[in-house]
């Protein structure tokens, strides 16, 4: 169990796990899972994380197909600039590996945006924390989980 499920577990909210065969050539983690489990791309969400330009890293959660727009997610944080955080500034202050970043059980929790397509689907699919596994839960328990905050970002 990851602390990603773990924390759901916990809160009580309405959750699915899904677990799929990852492949290590897959080109994009989150179009691999949209695949393998049957979904459409759309219903699916990615975890990015973002450096202000304050330094301060903030997550941003948008469909696996969608581009994140670092000027929408700076003005949803009230910073001038965002940028891609370095891999290893993810990695240490996630606790995850890449391709298995999840929003919800961070070591260090960090202010989070979810892209407002979220709000009109009945679920979405988010990383669990771990490559080939997936959660499933709506998106407006994500955001109370990770007191997160909906944001137009691509």
């Amino acid at each position: 169990m990851t602390p990603a499920i773990e924390l759901a577990r916990k809160a009580g909210i309405r959750h699915c796990v899904h677990e799929y065969q990852h492949d290590p050539s897959a080109a994009s983690y989150g179009l691999e899972a949209a695949d393998k489990l049957g979904l459409p791309p759309e219903r699916v969400f990615k975890t990015l994380v973002a450096a202000l330009a304050t330094g301060e890293l903030v997550v941003a959660v948008v469909p696996v197909a969608a581009m994140l727009n670092m000027k929408k997610l700076a003005k949803a944080a009230g910073a001038k600039k965002a940028a891609m955080a370095e891999a290893k500034a993810v990695e240490r202050s996630s606790g995850y590996v890449l391709g298995g970043v999840s929003p919800l059980g961070q070591k260090k929790a960090l202010r989070s945006f979810v892209d407002e397509s979220a709000a009109d689907l009945p679920s979405i699919y988010i990383s669990a924390g771990r490559r080939g596994l997936e959660i499933e839960l709506a998106a407006d328990d994500l955001l109370s989980l990770c007191r997160g905050r909906y944001a137009p970002l691509c």
